[in-house]
């Protein structure tokens, strides 16, 4: 993900790491075990100028993973594999919910999106 996202016109700066869990279990070897609560993740800053969160998602939708699959991301599996949108406002989850809800409407992918938003 971090590679696709750093090619986008108006990314300032991905960083991967983990979301959704406490930052004392954030290492490599505690979140495989599956039992952290993290998701593997990517903080994108961006400038809203030059590219839209709803944007965002739509590189995230077609490009980068499956949003049927769930805790699952290719031949990878496991809680810390979910499809998630970890949003940093209000806005931001309203578009995300709004923009999952137009594809599943849409019928866009086979099977039912997974992707959830989460604060």
């Amino acid at each position: 993900m971090q590679g696709v996202f750093e090619h986008v016109r108006g990314v300032k700066k991905v960083v991967a790491g983990y979301a959704g869990g406490a930052r004392s279990t954030a290492q490599y070897e505690t979140v495989s075990s599956g039992a952290t609560g993290h998701a593997e993740s990517v903080k994108i800053t961006f400038d809203p100028a030059q590219v839209s969160f709803g944007q965002l998602l739509q590189v995230a939708f077609s490009v980068v993973y499956d949003p049927t699959l769930l805790n699952r991301q290719g031949r990878t599996s496991g809680l810390q594999y979910r499809s998630a949108i970890f949003y940093a406002d209000d806005e931001q989850k309203r578009i995300a919910e709004a923009y999952i809800a137009q594809l599943d409407q849409s019928h866009a992918f086979k099977r039912p999106i997974v992707t959830r938003s989460t604060l």
